[in-house]
């Protein structure tokens, strides 16, 4: 599935090495004349050690290491500001070679960390209650964009190697980018390489049916559909794409996504006061899942500024969450983390330090009820 925009693996005369799964670095040193190996032993100075240097590649013929920047070069992600939330969710800003700028999120775990990250520098979904959505896109990340995010914080920040998950939930579609995603994913579980297991990176979706199945096909990851509506009338209002791709397509699709026995799809529904959140749809969203191998992760709506939606009561979201464990889903609401820094799901706009904006309630006729205020329960 081609990606419109940034789809090219090369910036400039020369070709960022970055960008090669290790497969490419083999066969472009060989067009070259050179020693296939050489790309093993610039992969592992790239992502074993975190050397971006030709002249620190000390295992490299000196010949070598003098000649290969005429050819090639080493692509730079720069790290230009984080923020640490009360809840110890750490947001990162990175400042691209072009002056555009990605977030990427870390959210502890009990024993490790999971990374989020971004795959576009905006995003061209227009998801009504996502800010990333309303920046609109500004083009695709490149491979070593991507997978950069993850493997340049391994090495510069404490928390690096206890990095084990990698979602792609950042800003931007990962499916409207898949070529550069697809190999972001081999780079980052060569196990020449980073070394991830495949079974921890999930690439979540808002409903681009193309790229399901491929998916499937080209990379053994899990998959994440971020549905927000059990009918085709509310998604289509809070989810443009529904208009070319309505649940039937997208649950065909899901239904027919091939992953191991053990694994299951997970459906993200963002729960919106008088929007999305009330028994009735409950029931309806019980009735539409049924028979797909799947769990379900209810989000209360993370607030950002001049949002017109808000989150529900927490009575709400308990009565929704029963329903559907009372049809034997797994349901879970997910805490919110990094809502203070804007790092939550749906906060990300790669503009970095929020210091000084307010969040400003929405017009009350976009909800019914009220907002208890409780804190947010633990999925």
């Amino acid at each position: 599935m081609p990606s419109p925009i940034g789809s090219e693996k090369r910036q400039g005369d020369k070709p960022d090495l970055k960008n090669l799964t290790l497969a490419e670095m083999e066969a472009f040193l060989s067009r070259l004349g050179k020693e296939k190996y050489r790309a093993r032993q610039i992969f592992k100075w790239l992502y074993r050690k975190g050397v971006d240097r030709f002249d620190d590649m000390t295992d490299l013929a000196r010949s070598f290491r003098e000649e290969i920047p005429d050819l090639a070069r080493i692509g730079t992600l720069e790290l230009t500001d984080s923020q640490t939330s009360r809840d110890g969710t750490k947001k990162f800003l990175f400042t691209l070679e072009d002056g555009l700028t990605v977030e990427s999120v870390l959210i502890r775990e009990k024993n490790h960390w999971t990374l989020c990250v971004s795959t576009q520098a905006g995003c061209r979904m227009g998801c009504r209650f996502c800010l990333t959505g309303q920046i609109g896109l500004k083009r695709n990340l490149c491979p070593g964009e991507i997978a950069g995010q993850a493997t340049t914080l391994r090495f510069r920040i404490p928390e690096g190697p206890d990095i084990r998950n990698i979602v792609m939930m950042g800003m931007g579609e990962p499916l409207d980018n898949y070529e550069n995603v697809l190999t972001a994913i081999k780079i980052l579980t060569d196990d020449s390489g980073p070394a991830f297991s495949g079974r921890r990176i999930t690439v979540s979706t808002c409903g681009l049916v193309p790229g399901i199945a491929p998916l499937s096909r080209d990379a053994t990851v899990n998959l994440a559909v971020s549905l927000n509506a059990p009918d085709d009338e509310t998604r289509t209002r809070l989810m443009p794409v529904n208009r070319k791709y309505p649940l039937k397509a997208l649950l065909a699709a899901c239904r027919a996504y091939e992953m191991p026995l053990r694994r299951r799809i997970t459906f993200e529904y963002i729960l919106m006061e008088g929007v999305n959140d009330s028994a009735e749809q409950a029931e309806k969203l019980a009735r539409l899942l049924r028979g797909i191998r799947c769990k379900i992760n209810l989000i209360p709506f993370n607030e950002f500024p001049g949002s017109e939606f808000r989150r529900p009561s927490e009575n709400r979201i308990d009565a929704f969450r029963n329903t559907l464990i009372g049809h034997r889903y797994t349901a879970i609401v997910r805490a919110s983390k990094g809502a203070d820094i804007l790092a939550a799901c749906g906060q990300l706009s790669g503009k970095g330090d929020p210091a000084g904006t307010v969040l400003t309630p929405p017009p009350r006729s976009v909800r019914n009820g009220e907002n208890d205020g409780k804190k947010e329960k633990e999925g």
